[in-house]
């Protein structure tokens, strides 16, 4: 699963770097931006590929948009209920809250890189502490994660004032090489000649794009031991990006 992750960097700059028109503007005191623990529920950027509305015959332009981390099916009543934070990719097309996101609405999640905690065997085998590390690129790049997104509107509501909500969910798949020594699962991590194809909101996804990264891409991903200051969403600041020589150091660097 993927539950915390972390964006650092100027929502207008990912625009520019994505070649995305940015559509985050007027709600930028809002997004969990720059974030280094990011949690569901929280308003993130997420990049989306839609045709304009007096252009719709024209390509599908890419648009940087803010959504609640947490998929509300468009067909649900309230906002109340479970965050949808994650989807299995290999199922995400047989469930209602998902198939037809998965038609139309496939978005990509930009992230400096993902949290996932390691069970450390206690005494006699018993469970231990969990260990928590950052998955980013060696290189200082972005990830960017397949994920698929909805649109709400409030039933009760008459139109006016009542904005539609706009929320997203992490497609997850099976973890590839080293990884699978911190977690049995990933994010969809997609490689960049893949984002276009991915975005299309004209042609289904390929069925080819649901499965685990290569092991070539995964070997660029960097599994750095963190503090356990991460473990509690309270904490945001770089210090919970910082590698620790040795993770049995990590309770030294806990915040009491």
């Amino acid at each position: 699963m993927c539950g915390r992750y972390a964006v650092t960097t100027d929502p207008a700059l990912l625009a520019t770097e994505l070649d995305a028109i940015d559509e985050t503007a007027d709600v930028r005191e809002r997004l969990d931006v720059p974030g280094y623990n990011v949690a569901p529920t929280t308003q993130v950027v997420a990049l989306v590929a839609r045709h304009a509305r007096d252009r719709p015959d024209a390509p599908a332009d890419r648009r940087l948009r803010a959504m609640r981390w947490g998929l509300v099916p468009s067909w649900q009543k309230t906002l109340a209920g479970p965050p949808l934070f994650n989807a299995r990719a290999e199922s995400a097309g047989e469930k209602p809250a998902f198939r037809t996101a998965l038609k139309t609405k496939r978005c990509l999640i930009p992230m400096d890189g993902w949290f996932e905690w390691q069970v450390r065997a206690g005494v006699g085998g018993g469970r231990g502490r969990k260990q928590p590390y950052f998955m980013t690129p060696e290189d200082g790049s972005h990830l960017l994660v397949a994920g698929l997104w909805s649109v709400w509107h409030d039933p009760g509501a008459d139109g006016a004032g009542h904005p539609p909500v706009l929320s997203c969910t992490v497609l997850t798949t099976d973890s590839v090489g080293p990884l699978r020594e911190i977690h049995d699962r990933m994010p969809l991590v997609l490689p960049g000649d893949e984002l276009d194809a991915w975005l299309d909101p004209d042609r289904p996804a390929d069925p080819r794009l649901l499965a685990p990264p290569s092991a070539d891409l995964v070997r660029r991903i960097e599994l750095r031991p963190v503090a356990d200051l991460v473990s509690n969403v309270r904490n945001d600041g770089p210090e919970l990006l910082t590698r620790i020589d040795d993770p049995g150091d990590a309770e030294q660097l806990t915040l009491l």
